[in-house]
């Protein structure tokens, strides 16, 4: 008699990360309610098949981890394709006067559609680092995490924050930014509404500050300390421009790392976004210290800020993970594209041997895992895991004939995915979202980036 908590997926190729890098050529997995049961070699033999609930032939495809998303803007798919061909800086300044007009309705369309399109592309963890909140928006944290569970992604949304506007020498303009003891008010009640310690959580709150040109060092401090009293993670961006560089060494007379070391901002319990423009002293120092990165290679390029020493961080010893970032930095919104640019980028600095195809794809999964401190549960494909699984279709036309599966996912054009399963819950199937409806999505989302342009040109 088969039972309906129990999924096969028989035929595909498996990508597991484990500890050993185990992968097959052809196995069958089995998933038992929200976890993975059973890796085996081989076709699942009849009684297996029999005993399970539901079956996916998988033949021609390539299962992988979930991909994990390390660093998000979701309320920016609202603005996409603005600001084009700006800095960073300059992008901000355009920016921020029409961010100042998002509000619940905004955000919720914003983060939904770019949340589903993350699924679309294999994304089954993300975070998100939400740090406008104007006068009056209403309940924005609230808004993205219900977003998420509708579309039915694993969720770390950080509560963000700004107190340093322009007329304190900042760089966003002081009606975007709050108060300090608001924001300190504002963190401590999205963790304890939203943040769920236990194992398999869907909800993960971070504390986020910012960047150290957006915020104060009384902020930075404070926030550190609120959140290791409360026992969540610190993140923040981190080194992304030269600009910001000079803002540090002309402000506090130190380079951003130590700037945010003398504040408390090192640590196993941190990560960081971008960490681009980092010597050997500082890379040294995130090392040490078991600070974690988030890679955003795409971003990084669009804003022209320059490519990450990634093969330096790894060697050293430095969790990578991928992120996609705001997504009116990175129009396209697809951490697998962001796989793909990383080993491009890395060997465009570093030559052939800089990075891997395995190595991008370990950064995807595993390396987000264990910067978000969750590769105890996720990240790899391996007994007693939650299920957090993607099936890739690599039988089609793009990718005939590409012998190596992994090669064919990183190397070539994105896949269609054929399955993506969080916790056992089928959220993708032959390329469609089936826990919310696509068109919707994007009619909202459409409707969302015209309501917030027309109140920044009011």
């Amino acid at each position: 008699m088969s039972d309906p908590s129990v999924l096969v997926i028989d035929g595909a190729a498996v990508v597991t990360m484990d500890a050993t890098r185990t992968e097959h050529t052809s196995a069958y997995v089995v998933v038992r309610d929200d976890r993975v049961e059973s890796v085996t070699e081989g076709r699942a033999p009849e009684d297996v098949r029999r005993g399970a609930g539901r079956v996916v032939h998988a033949t021609g495809c390539l299962l992988t981890p979930g991909l994990v998303n390390t660093h998000q803007h979701l309320y920016q798919w609202s603005t996409r394709g603005q600001a084009v061909d700006s800095t960073l800086f300059e992008w901000l300044t355009t920016l921020y006067p029409v961010w100042a007009g998002i509000d619940e309705e905004v955000v919720r369309a914003s983060a939904a559609a770019a949340l589903g399109w993350l699924a679309r592309t294999g994304t089954t963890t993300s975070t998100d680092h939400h740090y406008v909140f104007p006068s009056g928006g209403g309940d924005l944290i609230a808004a993205e995490i219900a977003a998420a569970a509708a579309v039915g992604l694993r969720f770390h949304p950080t509560r963000g924050s700004m107190d340093l506007g322009r007329s304190q020498g900042g760089l966003p303009p002081d009606s975007v930014v709050e108060d300090l003891d608001a924001i300190l008010t504002a963190t401590q009640d999205v963790i304890d509404r939203f943040h769920d310690p236990r194992p398999g959580a869907m909800v993960r709150v971070a504390v986020a500050p910012c960047s150290p040109f957006s915020v104060t060092a009384e902020l930075m401090t404070a926030a550190a300390g609120l959140a290791r009293a409360a026992g969540v993670r610190l993140h923040t961006h981190l080194a992304e421009t030269t600009d910001e560089e000079v803002f540090c060494k002309e402000r506090f007379g130190a380079t951003p790392t130590e700037y945010v070391e003398s504040l408390g901002w090192l640590g196993e319990d941190v990560w960081m976004a971008h960490a681009v423009h980092l010597d050997d002293a500082a890379i040294a120092r995130f090392a040490a210290t078991g600070t974690g990165v988030a890679h955003c290679p795409s971003s990084n390029a669009r804003l022209g800020a320059g490519i990450a020493r990634t093969r330096d961080l790894r060697d050293a010893g430095v969790a990578v993970g991928l992120g996609v970032d705001g997504a009116a930095s990175n129009e396209a919104g697809s951490l697998v594209e962001e796989a793909r640019h990383a080993v491009l980028f890395a060997r465009a600095r570093g030559g052939p041997d800089a990075l891997t195809v395995r190595d991008a794809l370990e950064m995807a999964t595993l390396g987000g895992a264990r910067v978000l401190g969750r590769h105890d549960e996720i990240g790899t494909v391996e007994p007693g895991k939650l299920a957090d699984l993607a099936l890739w279709r690599l039988d089609g036309l793009g990718h005939a004939g590409i012998d190596d599966p992994v090669a064919a996912l990183v190397l070539g054009s994105a896949p269609p995915l054929e399955l993506l399963l969080v916790g056992g819950r089928t959220v993708v199937e032959q390329d469609r979202l089936v826990t919310v409806d696509e068109e919707t999505l994007a009619r909202d989302a459409e409707t969302a980036a015209r309501t917030l342009l027309a109140r920044a040109a009011a």
